[in-house]
């Protein structure tokens, strides 16, 4: 896959973020896209080759690597990846709604179209939301379909076709680990910053609203 055509979108999306936006795309791009492309991707590029039971019965292999990992980590890594960098297209396509519309009915109708207020701020906060959500969803799941955080170095596995039950071993389950938690700490952190934006926006906006109506008893 290549990466090249999401990171041109999110360099288009650092425009019209705020800035703690700026610091969760640098976070994105730095801390979770390089580090997928340059080790993760090739820590588990030969995970299901590497994974080896103390039997050799025909297709036991198979049936307990499927049962232990249903979904491929790094497919579902990537995965989260582009989910959670779509809701921030929302903010592009609304500017260059904008923009079209100007052009449109050639004239200006806005002070600035990438500026952060009425429909484009809801846009920003909707896409901020979409983010989070995406971000808790994806760390729920992990839990759920991996029995918690952890990379196990033996498994015990008695699904048919094996015979009793087995040991299958993972490769290199320390180095995985690592990267395991390195990624649910940085997909925690961009859910701080996405929360941080949020509070800071509504906190901007409540302020701004409340010294317009403040100016108008004055």
């Amino acid at each position: 896959m290549s990466w090249g055509f999401l990171c041109d979108l999110l360099s288009g999306v650092n425009k019209y973020s705020t800035g703690v936006g700026r610091i969760w795309i640098t976070i994105v791009f730095m801390f979770r896209l390089l580090v997928y492309i340059a080790a993760a991707e090739n820590i588990w590029k030969y995970e299901h080759d590497e994974f080896e039971c103390s039997i050799k019965q025909p297709g036991c292999e198979n049936v307990c690597f499927d049962h232990f990992f249903p979904v491929s980590h790094i497919r579902l890594w990537a995965l989260q990846l582009i989910v959670v960098s779509t809701p921030s297209f929302l903010v592009v396509f609304h500017v260059a709604y904008r923009e079209n519309r100007e052009k449109h009915h050639n004239q200006k109708l806005y002070r600035n179209p990438g500026e952060i207020d009425g429909g484009l701020l809801c846009t920003y906060l909707i896409s901020l939301i979409l983010k989070t959500g995406f971000e808790i969803g994806f760390l729920v799941l992990f839990y759920k379909l991996y029995n918690g955080f952890k990379i196990p170095h033996l498994v015990k596995c008695d699904m048919r076709p094996c015979p009793n039950t087995v040991d299958c071993y993972i490769s290199k389950p320390t180095e995985k680990m690592i990267f395991l938690y390195f990624l649910v700490a940085t997909s925690c952190l961009c859910i701080v910053l996405n929360l941080s934006e949020l509070s800071y926006l509504i906190f901007k906006y409540s302020h701004k609203c409340y010294l317009k109506r403040y100016m108008k008893k004055q």
